[in-house]
């Protein structure tokens, strides 16, 4: 499993954002987030999109910092 459960986890527990209210904001069960997060099974990619609305709803800083740090720096120039 990956990389998108260590970061939910670690953006959940720095911003103080519940496992339930991000499950509620998503429209999915509380168990859905709690797999992601314990790495059980890893969000579809739409998933994680949605994931990323509903922190900007619960938490913008939450949200900013899990594209950040799911995404790294791929739309950085320095790459190219």
């Amino acid at each position: 499993m990956g990389k998108a459960g260590q970061v939910l986890k670690h953006v959940l527990e720095k911003y103080g954002v519940s496992q339930y209210s991000l499950a509620k904001s998503l429209g999915v069960e509380r168990t859905n987030v709690y797999r992601w997060v314990h790495e059980l099974r890893d969000p579809t990619a739409e998933t994680l999109l949605d994931i990323v609305k509903a922190l900007k709803i619960l938490n913008k800083q939450a949200a900013e910092e899990f594209a950040r740090l799911y995404l790294g720096d791929v739309l950085t120039d320095e790459d190219s």
